[in-house]
């Protein structure tokens, strides 16, 4: 008795098919799991066999071959049990095998037979709309919400075993009753509730006007996190494909289980100083997306800067170039996305009072040196704007009067109008989004420098010694400084402004 089961399963953030095929043979009682199945796959038999026993469909003795397509992939979690255990009912006749070509199935048991959240749902109710064939996507009823949020695919979702095996034998999948699409919400932060600091807010809307990487540096107390924090309420809102796109980032990563929710504003990540470079990037036996993917078209915020592992900072460097993270192991090779903005800050000293009138450093000039040393040049260099944020005089806190700076709505609507500008001019650049991400070299052959402003470029990159690197990007910079201006061409003040942001070296 044999019997085939469509299922799936997520590699990166794309789904693939695969089909759990069941033999159920006689002989001595006997189960094999075969297909490159990790132990997680493998303990499913004892899952299995609970279920079906507490849900009255307790097994008779035979010899069980469950085999796993294709089978060259390495396959890992709980989604398989659900898949087996109908794969087993539709050999023993319990299920009509008629149903078999009408489902795609997945979805963890619980010892009691519950139907239980899994992983990467979203991936695959992507792939179950798009594909031919019009299967009824079966899941556990916490992930059915998730699902939904694709449109086109159609969904079943029991809360137990027993009651999917009462519909598959009454012919019958009804879809599930559904809330209203729930939209993450934001967390009422606003550039308003920033006092003074009107040089670094600027800094914060070239970079995001143009997707540009920021270096914060200044005292304790300075502001630097409020900042960064309130990034996220200027950058423009998330397309329909790409909130998907980063829900589905999300749902593999398993924290969208049982939210439904539509990550409709842009992410904002900020892990602490002690993560490992697999937690930052991406990693493990069974590779996870990292801080770096979780924070895709939104903002990888590292306060502290220089307190990181330098080696975990290191790893930055490839993603920062690339937008997209490769985790290579023996079995495989898997890819996340990684199209971030990173915004770092830094004291700029150990002490963190170098440079401030009102106090004393008291740092040693090789401690300024080796603090400052922690942050690699290739890493720094990869930073388009390094800004300096100075401390805010009390005077404008001491009477409550301080006048509330630009909301970030307004601050927004220029962002919005110059990525506008930046969406027409890379149309036909698959590559590029904003100006941080376009090609140096395509930039400076048709991003409309003026001989003046490259005149002034040219003798800056010698003074300042810029890397072919760093020139390329002060391009950049200047150029999304142009785009807020609404000019067609890049004037020597945009180009005099980007080279303020760039730190000189030696």
């Amino acid at each position: 008795m044999l019997a085939a089961i469509r299922s799936a399963a997520v590699l990166g953030i794309e789904a693939y098919d695969v089909t759990v095929e069941v033999d159920v043979s006689p002989g001595l009682p006997q189960w094999s799991i075969v297909g490159l199945a990790s132990s997680s796959v493998k303990e499913s038999r004892e899952r299995v066999i609970a279920a079906l026993a507490n849900s009255g469909l307790a097994l008779p003795p035979r010899r069980i071959t469950v085999g796993l397509s294709p089978a060259d992939v390495h396959k890992t979690g709980s989604a398989f049990d659900l898949p087996i255990a109908i794969g087993l009912l539709t050999a023993l006749g319990v299920v009509p095998e008629g149903m078999a070509a009408r489902v795609l199935v997945l979805g963890e048991l619980g010892l009691d037979g519950s139907v239980r959240a899994v992983r990467g749902v979203l991936p695959v109710a992507r792939r179950s709309a798009s594909a031919s064939g019009g299967r009824t996507l079966v899941l556990p009823s916490d992930n059915a919400a998730e699902a939904a949020l694709v449109d086109g695919v159609r969904v079943c979702a029991p809360q137990t075993l027993t009651q999917l095996v009462e519909w598959m034998r009454a012919d019958s999948l009804p879809p599930p009753a559904l809330p209203p699409v729930a939209r993450g919400g934001t967390d009422g932060l606003d550039f308003a509730d920033v006092v003074g600091q009107e040089s670094a807010k600027r800094a914060l809307e070239i970079a995001a006007a143009g997707g540009h990487n920021v270096l914060m540096v200044g005292p304790p107390g300075a502001g630097k996190t409020m900042l960064a924090r309130r990034l996220p309420s200027i950058l423009p809102a998330l397309t329909s494909d790409e909130a998907l796109e980063v829900t589905a980032i999300h749902s593999v990563a398993g924290l969208t289980a049982g939210s439904g929710a539509l990550c409709a504003e842009r992410p904002f990540r900020s892990p602490h100083h002690t993560i490992s470079t697999a937690g930052l990037v991406g990693g493990g036996s069974s590779p996870r997306p990292g801080e770096v993917s979780l924070a895709h078209l939104g903002v990888l915020f590292l306060d502290e800067m220089p307190e990181f592992p330098r080696y975990v900072l290191e790893a930055l460097r490839q993603p920062m170039e690339d937008g997209r993270v490769v985790i290579a192991r023996a079995m495989q090779a898997v890819g996340f996305p990684a199209r971030f903005t990173l915004v770092g800050a830094m004291n700029p000293c150990p002490c963190g009072h170098a440079g401030d009138p009102s106090r004393v450093c008291v740092c040693a000039e090789s401690e300024v040196q080796r603090y400052r040393a922690r942050l690699s040049g290739p890493l720094l260099d990869r930073i388009d704007m390094h800004v300096s944020v100075g401390a805010v005089p009390m005077t404008l806190f001491g009477d409550g009067s301080a006048v509330a700076g630009e909301p970030s709505a307004a601050i927004r609507a220029r962002v919005d109008a110059a990525r506008g500008v930046q969406r027409q001019r890379y149309a036909k650049l698959n590559s590029a989004r904003c100006n941080a991400h376009a090609g140096g070299r395509w930039l400076d052959l048709h991003g409309g420098l003026t001989r003046e402003a490259r005149a002034m470029l040219t003798s800056a990159a010698d003074a300042l010694r810029l890397s072919a690197r760093a020139y390329h990007r002060v391009i950049k910079v200047a150029r999304t400084i142009a785009d807020l201006a609404g000019e067609r061409e890049v004037g020597a003040a945009p180009v005099a402004e980007a080279l303020r942001y760039r730190p000189r070296v030696g």
